[in-house]
């Protein structure tokens, strides 16, 4: 399997990166791990074939995580995709997904489409299947408003992907990433502590007891993008691809 990293940047778009949006595929798998405001374009430019995603997984409902929806879902429309398509997120998701269609592009939540669209409910610590794929969400913390808050287990083709998504410090990142052939976690601050998000120094008090075999640090502020050539670990770039 191969993850290429579409987007990595935070909501202000630091250091010139695209919103999140992460592209996992194989030879039974291919999906997309959130679809930020500005993922259209930087899957285009990559030359990844939307209209091949089968599944989109959301994390949670921030812009820079969810409102490139409305533009990936009119995109498949107006080229004519044929293929069903999956969208899994928190609870809400439906509801979510109409009013940020609505008010990006009125009555696009309504239009009929070529293809089957299916809005999938996910709960915390519930395992789902998609095919060959399985995927269990975790709780994270991320604050009151744009929520709820997860983070993914993803299990395909004898392979683990892990995803804090962006959150605090919280001890069900420990379950998440345990052992994951790659775990990719958020690192928005050096040291300093921020509400809502994670440093790498909260991170790296408990990679012990996590034991990723890789890890992948995104969604990383100015403060830590000054520092990236020196990390002691792998920091994510816009067009990254990682082999697993």
């Amino acid at each position: 399997m191969q993850l290429r990293v579409v987007g990595c940047g935070d909501a202000f778009g630091s250091g010139g990166r695209f919103n999140t949006c992460f592209h996992l595929t194989g030879a039974h798998t291919n999906l997309l791990i959130d679809c930020g405001a500005s993922s259209l374009p930087a899957l285009k430019r990559l030359g990844i074939a939307c209209n091949d995603v089968a599944l989109v997984l959301i994390t949670h409902f921030h812009g820079d995580h969810f409102a490139g929806l409305p533009f990936l879902l009119l995109d498949a429309q107006f080229s004519r995709r044929t293929q069903p398509l999956v969208i899994a997120g928190p609870a809400g998701i439906a509801a979510r997904l109409s009013q940020v269609m609505e008010a990006l592009f009125e009555h696009s939540s309504s239009t009929p489409r070529k293809f089957e669209l299916s809005v999938i409910e996910l709960a915390p610590g519930q395992p789902s299947r998609f095919g060959e794929i399985g995927v269990t969400p975790y709780p994270v913390i991320h604050g009151s408003s744009g929520g709820p808050f997860l983070g993914y287990r993803i299990e395909s083709e004898g392979r683990i992907v892990a995803y804090t998504a962006d959150t605090e410090w919280t001890d069900s990142l420990i379950p998440l990433g345990r052992d994951a052939d790659l775990f990719i976690a958020e690192a928005y601050t050096f040291d300093k502590p921020v509400k809502n998000h994670l440093s790498l120094a909260a991170l790296e008090a408990h990679l012990d007891a996590i034991r990723p075999k890789r890890l992948v640090l995104t969604h990383m502020s100015d403060d830590m993008l000054h520092r990236a050539d020196g990390l002691p670990h792998m920091a994510a770039h816009d067009g990254m691809t990682i082999d697993l």
